[in-house]
């Protein structure tokens, strides 16, 4: 019998010793596992899986072309992103303790914030996801390794466990809607971005390791 690991988390799916908490009885191979059926530590689905010896059964969808003559970013898109990056950057000098520095770097993201506009929806999300995983992140990875950049690919590592969650996340949003996380919180780990979605957070990120604590609780009535 194989065993599958799920990409995001580490996770084994061991069809000799199924998984009896979720419904899953010893001896389960892979096929006759539920489509339904989610990694048990961090909610990605049968697709984010592979076998030890190679891809699982359960095939990813295929990567979206981008949409042929696509615009220009327009000007309230670059707002959102300019004031993401400033809100990313008040967070990493507050925990510098430089309060001064962080107070005018949110002040910049409250202001690109007010400047900027919606753009596209969740399917829209989930293809430019589909993209990143498929292309772009392959490549940043290849760029790191030439250059022996450590540091890089750790942030990459990350950074592609998370886009998976992500987009497991979206695609089960676009499939059941508002029903899909009914009665559950996010919580999102403010070392790696890793969401996760259920009653209380994990013990330890999945992604980075890092302890309960350094999860942030979000959506309506979240406190900080």
């Amino acid at each position: 019998m194989s065993v599958y690991i799920c990409t995001v988390c580490g996770y084994d799916y061991d069809e000799a010793a199924g998984d009896p908490r979720h419904g899953i009885p010893p001896g389960t191979r892979w096929e006759d596992v539920p489509a339904d059926w989610v990694c048990p530590v961090c909610g990605a689905d049968k697709s984010m899986f592979e076998n030890q010896g190679g891809k699982a059964e359960t095939p990813a969808p295929a990567p979206m072309a981008a949409p042929a003559g696509q615009a220009a970013p327009q000007q309230g898109a670059d707002a959102k992103r300019l004031s993401a990056t400033a809100s990313n950057l008040a967070r990493a000098v507050q925990k510098q303790h430089r309060a001064g520095m962080a107070d005018l770097f949110t002040q910049l993201a409250d202001f690109f914030d007010g400047q900027s506009s919606p753009a596209g929806d969740w399917q829209t999300a989930a293809d430019l996801l589909k993209e990143d995983l498929a292309g772009r992140y392959p490549a940043a990875f290849a760029a790191a390794r030439a250059d022996g950049d450590r540091g890089a690919l750790r942030a990459l590592n990350w950074g592609e466990k998370v886009g998976k969650i992500q987009a497991n996340l979206l695609k089960r949003y676009n499939k059941e809607g508002d029903a899909a996380f009914e009665g559950s919180a996010f919580f999102v780990c403010e070392a790696c971005g890793f969401i996760f979605v259920g009653e209380q957070a994990p013990e330890i990120c999945p992604v980075c390791k890092v302890p309960r604590f350094k999860f942030a609780r979000v959506g309506r009535g979240a406190s900080a």
